[in-house]
């Protein structure tokens, strides 16, 4: 612990829960290929043997603050992997071993499960596993059949006998183990685990929005910066344009502006009155008002 404390200087924290012997054997193994090592042992017994060295460094005066940051990650199953290279090499090695487990009973469920819907392959003696948990099922062919997609466990929650049992007869293993990655030591500082999942496309994304939130800042400020300029400039040639159109003053840009956007709209302009004499509704007749002589009606 000493030894690789005084030699590396970056360190990922892993959770080594439910992770077993052979998988940790193949880590291991590929972990020394890529200069890294994997330290693992009880807590009190590596906080003592930090706590040595931290002892050693304020009499020699020496500063090091990466042994307390150590220190304190320590808590529950916890496993160290030193190294000075990248540590997303050390991450492909973890993703590597995955190995699929049962719902055993009285585990907290890592994720949600669902049963999807169809066929089970069971047949009609077995519906009281189903009763058991909600879950409508038919007879179809002889064969127990779900109706909809349910969901079996919770994340988070206790597994029971009966979702065990459940999933068992249906042969679903629905739980995956290996060493998860919960904080990152570089350089001193502590970091998330996202961190190492950071990609140069993402970088790139991430530098994408925000020259255009620079652009946009330039824009609306009028501050004329390297990549606001030529929006600029294009801004000033349009506004060119339409000064040219409206005045009748041309020059030869504006001109070869006018004459594309003129073939382009001739076509159908062409056949625009055509539409609207076809389409123009009838207007209605006004029926003129006559003054009709009642021929002296009723004698006067």
């Amino acid at each position: 612990m000493q030894k690789c404390c005084n030699t590396f200087q970056k360190c990922i924290f892993v959770n080594v829960d439910n992770v077993t012997s052979k998988q940790i054997c193949v880590m291991r193994k590929e972990l020394r290929a890529i200069g890294a090592q994997m330290v693992m042992g009880k807590n009190t017994l590596m906080k003592a043997a930090i706590q040595q060295l931290i002892d050693s460094d304020e009499e020699k005066n020496i500063q090091r603050p990466h042994l307390k940051l150590i220190q304190n990650q320590l808590k529950l199953n916890t496993g160290m992997i030193f190294s000075n290279s990248d540590l997303s090499n050390i991450k492909g090695v973890l993703d590597s071993q995955v190995r699929e487990a049962p719902a055993r009973i009285g585990i907290l469920a890592p994720a949600d499960v669902t049963v999807p819907a169809g066929p089970t392959g069971m047949d009609p003696k077995q519906t009281s596993f189903f009763q058991a948990l909600n879950i409508q099922t038919k007879i179809v062919k002889g064969q127990v059949e779900i109706v909809n997609d349910v969901k079996v466990i919770t994340e988070g929650e206790k597994i029971t006998p009966g979702q065990s049992a459940l999933l068992d007869k249906l042969k679903i293993r629905p739980f995956e183990y290996k060493m998860h990655i919960k904080n990152v030591l570089d350089n001193g500082k502590i970091y998330p685990a996202a961190v190492l999942s950071i990609t140069n496309d993402s970088v790139l994304a991430a530098f994408v929005r925000s020259a255009e939130n620079l652009t946009a800042v330039s824009l609306a400020a009028g501050y004329s910066t390297s990549v606001s300029v030529h929006h600029s400039i294009l801004n000033a040639f349009k506004n060119l344009a339409c000064a040219s159109f409206a005045s009748g003053f041309s020059f030869k840009e504006a001109d070869a502006l006018k004459s594309r956007a003129g073939s382009s709209v001739a076509a159908p302009a062409s056949n625009a009155p055509v539409a609207a004499a076809a389409t123009k509704a009838p207007e209605p007749v006004k029926e003129e008002e006559i003054d009709v002589d009642m021929g002296d009606l009723f004698g006067y």
